[in-house]
């Protein structure tokens, strides 16, 4: 029986730490038909699942069964605008109130001379609601933990609040610790006396105080990130033109786009998702498929490509994360860190990665006494209704040149992939390959024919232009190099990376571009599914490589590299199969990946260590009765406090 998968999206709350998403996790992974990934960071569970093994439902009620909540997508399409709320006030009203509680009691609780007659019964009051009220959501947690037989850092809190209020009211009431004239002092190693007449209610709301100061700037740091990463949901594209059943044009939202919808492209628009073409003809980029900068001729049945429309989570890997989608970074988890950090060459995809992938207007070679101007205008406005990519190329530079509008043309007439003719101010204008030209009876001079094949050996596009009976000009067009590509490049070298430019050109076009930006290991003409082997082949000689491309033709490159980065303006396929995504298109986000990706890792591995020093110091001191356990409380509370704060230093990373 063929397999059917439906995936679906739950929202969960009542997690409380990464340990609650992994068990939630493996409770759904054990039903049948269901493979789950559940993200403490966003409280999101991604499930696919077989709906004749198990239904919808029943993925909700294994999660409630868990101890938490969850629920189904709405079926409508949501069209509230996103609410403001700020979703951390809960713990920050907690977090205020036990502090200001928490703080006169710490405070009588150390310094004797303050402690009047009775001064154990004030505290006592401080503390309860600290206990009660401001660790509700610890107990609360503790005990839906309970019911499943499990536990989580929850349950280390509450037990420990709890029997340390719990012992202070058998102290107070029961034993000698409520009797005038008790005193304390805040001691490093326990009381060697011990017994009914110690309290520790400043303990209990200490743990709690600072627990709470943690999850605090947790939630704000996951509050920060999530924003970041709604914001660039926003770049993507917002609407696509469909032919609704009268013929009639009509702008959709992307998202309501259906699988057998048919679209409308427009010149100058990008394709909104990958289709087949059932009307008109038409050259189109498709450098993001083919790796070659000449644009194709896309006739009836041809497939076309769509550009993209648009993650136990360490604290620091939300923080960086969220930093890098604000810079217009996505890292898409924390196992590309430490490939990152290992990385020694970074390959190249030419075209869209290093150049423009769009066609420029580079040189206008002119026969004797003819003006450039002239050329541009008359030429540039015969070109200004083509739709060709190399027609475009040439109105653009026109229209930018000159500053004025192109005049109007008369007649017309496109040679399907070959020219256009038309009148413009009285003349009649051919423009067009240079094959074409003998059909319309014109010779190309011999000037203009050198410079025509000195183009072309270059691995440019010559167009001849023509009006009047005569050759008059030879425009060359050509993928241009990104204004930004060498300065990335040096980057990329200050990093200690090796670049390499990788490319399905000629190898003379291929080595112009590698010269305009500082490259010096060149493999050229490469076929689209050669790629994938040129990275094995740089693997098998020790190298660890990053891979930058934004095609479909770079895609099963891209997951061959040890760290493959999509260009986030490229095709989905090629995000998809990527490790990060540069959604700026510029190549210098690429230098701005790696160190953030570094800078992550490098402060995990800080946090780390300060866990693994306070358990490995503070716990088993306190366990054996060698240390305060106030002391030991504020060394738990202060290693959540110091990971979160840590890890935020990150939002101050700058790119560039």
């Amino acid at each position: 029986m063929t397999p059917v998968t439906e995936q679906v999206e739950l929202p969960i709350t009542g997690m409380t730490c990464a340990s609650c998403a992994n068990r939630i996790e493996r409770k759904l992974n054990k039903l049948d038909g269901v493979s789950a990934t559940v993200n403490y960071a966003t409280e999101k569970a991604t499930v696919a699942f077989d709906p004749r093994a198990v239904a919808p439902d029943r993925l909700v009620e294994t999660v409630q069964a868990a101890g938490y909540a969850a629920a189904l997508p709405s079926p409508e399409p949501q069209r509230e605008e996103p609410t403001e709320a700020d979703d951390t006030a809960p713990v920050r009203r907690r977090l205020v109130a036990s502090a200001l509680l928490t703080v006169p009691a710490l405070v009588i609780s150390m310094i004797p001379a303050l402690q009047f007659d009775y001064w154990q019964w004030l505290v006592l009051q401080l503390v309860t609601p600290v206990v009660l009220w401001g660790a509700w959501p610890f107990h609360r947690a503790a005990w839906a933990n309970a019911k499943h037989a499990t536990a989580t850092m929850d349950t280390l809190v509450s037990v420990g609040v709890l029997a340390a209020w719990l012992w202070s009211l058998y102290a107070l009431f029961l034993g000698d610790a409520g009797m005038t004239g008790m005193t304390m002092t805040l001691d490093l190693l326990p009381s060697a006396s011990g017994g009914a007449e110690n309290i520790y209610l400043e303990t209990a709301a200490a743990v709690t105080t600072f627990t709470l100061a943690g999850r605090y700037f947790e939630a704000r740091a996951k509050r920060s990130a999530g924003a970041a990463l709604r914001a660039l949901l926003e770049l993507g594209a917002k609407e696509v033109s469909i032919l609704d059943d009268d013929g009639h044009e009509r702008r959709i939202p992307v998202e309501e786009l259906k699988v057998g919808d048919g679209f409308v492209v427009r010149p100058g628009e990008k394709v909104a998702t990958d289709g087949v073409v059932e009307q008109g003809t038409s050259a189109v980029d498709q450098s993001l498929l083919t790796g070659e900068s000449v644009p194709a001729e896309n006739h009836l049945g041809d497939d076309v490509a769509g550009a993209r429309s648009a993650f136990a989570t360490p604290t620091a890997l939300l923080v960086g994360t969220g930093r890098g989608a604000q810079i217009g970074l996505l890292i898409k988890g924390p196992e590309i860190l430490e490939s990152t950090r290992r990385v020694d060459t970074i390959v190249l995809d030419k075209t869209g990665t290093v150049t423009t992938g769009r066609m420029a207007l580079v040189e206008i070679a002119t026969a004797p006494d003819v003006r450039r101007a002239d050329v541009l205008r008359i030429a540039g406005a015969l070109e200004d209704a083509s739709e060709h990519p190399i027609a475009r190329a040439a109105a653009q530079a026109a229209r930018e040149e000159l500053g004025a509008e192109l005049p109007t043309i008369e007649g017309f007439a496109n040679r399907e992939g070959r020219g256009v003719e038309g009148v413009v101010e009285g003349h009649g204008v051919q423009v067009g390959r240079p094959s074409v030209m003998a059909e319309w009876s014109l010779r190309i001079p011999d000037e203009l024919d050198t410079a025509r094949r000195a183009a072309e050996a270059q691995g440019r596009t010559a167009a001849v232009a023509a009006w009047d009976g005569a050759v008059r000009a030879v425009l060359v067009v050509a993928d241009a190099v990104k204004p930004t590509s060498a300065e990335a490049v040096q980057s990329l070298r200050a990093l200690g990376l090796r670049p390499v430019l990788l490319t399905g050109d000629n190898a003379t076009t291929a080595r112009a571009v590698a010269e305009a930006v500082g490259i010096d290991e060149v493999i050229a003409d490469v076929l689209p599914s050669e790629k994938a082997a040129v990275v094995r082949r740089l693997q098998a000689d020790g190298r660890v490589v990053a891979m930058v491309g934004d095609g479909v033709n770079d895609a099963p490159a891209l997951a061959q590299a040890d760290l493959g980065l999509a260009i986030g303006s490229g095709t989905d396929v090629a995000v998809e199969a990527s490790d990060l995504t540069l959604v700026s298109g510029d190549l210098r986000a690429a230098a701005d990946a790696i160190r953030l990706s570094r800078a992550t890792l490098r402060t995990i591995k800080q946090n780390l260590a300060w866990a693994f020093g306070y358990n490995l110091a503070a716990l088993p001191l306190a366990a054996a009765g060698l240390l305060n356990p106030l002391i030991a409380a504020l060394a738990m509370a202060l290693s959540s406090v110091s990971v979160v704060a840590n890890a935020l230093r990150l939002r101050r990373f700058r790119s560039g």
